[in-house]
């Protein structure tokens, strides 16, 4: 052996004997756990409460992986001598996370803050047909999105002067 190949071969152990003393970085995921950043993109979590079946974000869907059903009811007058009035309910809003691309546009796109990103990542199925959840489920996944950061210094709501 030359001179050039022992000391190119040494040189790579010492790389090799550095990299072997440094701590690990990999994460035991099942056993350990670490937490997405504050941001990250989970799942869709639904607010049933603020949806009016407007279907926006059915229609604005480039996946159609959004299926909403609902009907209207009679509800009484708000003020005394006024009309009866015409009310939206939710039968049915269900996400069909097998065809969804978690691109956000239905979130972005509701006007009643009836959609949310939830940072839950743990929801594998062993069938694809299980990767349809319901409002319930995604009901369920409200309680984990976190609260709205606050707003910068000088910074108004929406709407607001």
């Amino acid at each position: 052996m030359a001179k050039r190949e022992i000391k190119g071969m040494l040189s790579g152990l010492v790389v090799t004997l550095r990299t072997m003393l440094k701590p690990t970085v990999t994460v035991q995921y099942p056993h350990e756990r670490e937490d997405p950043p504050p941001r990250a993109r989970g799942v869709i979590a639904l607010k049933e409460e603020n949806c009016t079946v407007c279907m926006l974000c059915c229609r604005s869907c480039p996946d159609w992986c959004i299926y909403i059903e609902g009907h209207k009811e009679k509800r009484p007058p708000r003020r005394e001598g006024g009309r009866d009035r015409s009310v939206s309910v939710l039968d049915r809003f269900d996400i069909d996370y097998a065809l969804c691309m978690y691109c956000g546009i239905c979130v972005e796109v509701c006007p009643f803050d009836a959609l949310f990103w939830s940072p839950e990542f743990e929801y594998s199925e062993f069938s694809i047909r299980s990767l349809l959840h319901d409002k319930n489920k995604l009901g369920d996944w409200m309680q984990t999105v976190p609260e709205p950061e606050p707003l910068e210094a000088g910074a108004q709501m929406k709407g607001k002067k």
